[in-house]
């Protein structure tokens, strides 16, 4: 159902449940928030990449599980739907997509901090052609990597969006060919592990409180922040490697 691999200092973690279009049932939720577990606990850890076996992300929730009266099942207490959409996390995760992220689909992707999809991929949240309604974030973060009209568009048609397109607006990171999603994720997380591990997920943190910030909260926050990074290891690795032309070696503490 879930397969977690690693590589140096990256988690991939694919969703397996293809016959069911890797739709989320309570078996899978909580594998997804096992995996997240196992990525925040790991210190040699710095990055996941969500991705997935099949030509589906994911097709979101199980119906069938929830026409059985089991929807409840397809969340976590902490994580959310899917055990990750309000998960609480301090790792950079990237969701690589290489085919349909629809519904929850749609909203798992979204609660990654970065996205990477091919060009066959598509996103939506279709839930109001079946009277439902998109509760797993999709109407509360489309609209912050969308414009409002084109969320707006998503929201009430029940459409889709083609990668193409997501990719013009900035809801895409990197668009790829089709078989290169999590390569291209790779080589992201990649981009990512050259840095200093604290010092990125503090930065993730600040940007992702930024919204509800004023500027003056904001830089309060980030001197913080570095005024904490001054007690680690690695803030004094950074500007010695500088000083002696290397590349810095990172301790993560």
């Amino acid at each position: 159902m879930i397969r977690f691999e690693v590589d140096g200092h990256v988690a991939v973690i694919s969703l397996d449940r293809v016959g069911a279009r890797n739709a989320i049932n309570g078996e899978m939720a909580n594998a997804i928030e096992a995996a997240i577990d196992r990525l925040e606990d790991d210190d040699d850890l710095w990055v996941g990449i969500l991705t997935h076996e099949g030509p589906v992300f994911c097709a979101g929730a199980d119906l069938k599980e929830i026409a059985a009266g089991n929807g409840g099942q397809l969340a976590t207490k902490r994580g959310g739907f899917g055990g990750v959409v309000t998960r609480e996390r301090t790792k950079p995760l990237i969701a690589a997509v290489d085919g349909h992220a629809v519904a929850g689909g749609t909203e798992i992707a979204l609660a990654c901090d970065l996205r990477v999809a091919s060009t066959v991929s598509k996103f939506g949240i279709p839930e109001v052609k079946r009277s439902l309604v998109a509760a797993a974030g999709g109407l509360v973060r489309l609209p912050r990597v969308l414009p409002p009209a084109i969320a707006m568009e998503l929201a009430i048609t029940g459409d889709t969006l083609d990668a193409d397109r997501a990719y013009h607006f900035g809801m895409i990171n990197v668009l790829c060919d089709p078989g290169e999603a999590v390569a291209a994720a790779h080589e992201l997380a990649a981009r990512i592990t050259a840095n200093a591990p604290l010092a990125v997920r503090a930065s993730r943190h600040l940007v992702l409180d930024a919204p509800t910030q004023t500027d003056r909260e904001g830089m309060k926050a980030a001197s913080q922040a570095m005024f904490a990074m001054s007690d680690t290891e690695d803030f004094a690795e950074g500007p010695r490697a500088f000083i002696e032309k290397r590349d810095p070696v990172w301790k993560g503490r």
